[in-house]
């Protein structure tokens, strides 16, 4: 398989066909080296890109240099893991759409530490946030629970800040690059993840976040995690987007509640109504993490 991870890294950064005509190329081959020799019009066919993408994806599949760039992130502690290596995250593999490959930065080995619990919540979260994640977070860094989060302001940059006081591991997975850290005012923070914890993307460290990404990206949190924690969340909400890829992919979905007056409420109670487990003590995520 070691020919199908060089080729899943050289295609994921070619550009012109995005990240659903590479699945489509995976999908239809599944030796890749195969891929190198299709005409351009059969690759339009695959990947239904436009003619001005697939002249674009053609041009870079033939001259990009993978071996320069993968030299350059090694120099630069940048690993990366594909679908094809072993210790690829199995819960993330039978996610309905798993990233064919994810760029690292930090401790490799957090992504097959368990339990893992993601964290989630809204960018505006209030003090209930807080409160509630500073006195249950520190309990299940007791009980080595590793805490995934987006690294976005609000209830994720507490979720992540709380596992590090408490001396717990933490995972931030990212909305665009390693060189293109958003919010910037959490540089300090993923500085400190990649040194001690763990960053993840699934795009080459150069690409600048995109609105569209941070919902797409989300698939991962949830993906990455046993199950998942909301705090606070609006409906129609990207945390409320979170918690439908868990539902959807098997994940339980834990929702702290809230009062029917507070619009961060909304989201959070409408999930329970729907069948998400609510939790009113640490116990009630310790008995579904198992921990």
């Amino acid at each position: 398989m070691k020919g199908n991870r060089h080729l899943v890294f050289h295609i994921h950064h070619c550009r012109g066909i995005g990240l659903k005509g590479i699945k489509r190329l995976v999908e239809t081959h599944q030796e890749l080296h195969s891929v190198l020799t299709l005409p351009i019009s059969k690759l339009q066919q695959i990947t239904r890109a436009t003619t001005t993408n697939i002249e674009t994806f053609y041009k870079d599949l033939h001259s990009f240099p993978s071996k320069r760039y993968m030299q350059l992130y090694a120099e630069n502690n940048i690993e990366w893991i594909t679908v094809y290596d072993e210790d690829y995250p199995a819960l993330l593999k039978n996610v309905y759409d798993p990233p064919f490959l994810l760029f690292l930065k930090g401790d490799r080995k957090l992504l097959l530490s368990s339990p893992k619990l993601a964290v989630i919540g809204s960018r505006n979260a209030t003090s209930y946030t807080e409160k509630v994640l500073h006195t249950m977070i520190p309990q299940l860094v007791k009980r080595e629970v590793v805490i995934v989060s987006g690294l976005a302001k609000g209830a994720d940059t507490i979720a992540h800040k709380e596992a590090i006081r408490s001396g717990g591991r933490t995972i931030g997975v990212l909305g665009g690059g390693f060189q293109h850290i958003y919010p910037k005012q959490n540089m300090d923070l993923a500085n400190h993840m990649k040194d001690h914890h763990l960053l993840l993307s699934e795009y080459p460290p150069y690409i600048k976040p995109e609105k569209w990404h941070f919902p797409f990206r989300n698939r991962i949190i949830s993906g990455l995690s046993d199950a998942v924690l909301v705090t606070e969340a609006t409906k129609k909400s990207g945390t409320y987007i979170t918690a439908d890829y868990a539902l959807n992919e098997g994940r339980e979905v834990l929702c702290i509640p809230g009062s029917i007056h507070d619009p961060l409420a909304e989201g959070t109670n409408a999930l329970i109504q729907e069948g998400a487990k609510m939790v009113l003590t640490i116990e009630d995520i310790f008995s579904e993490l198992r921990v």
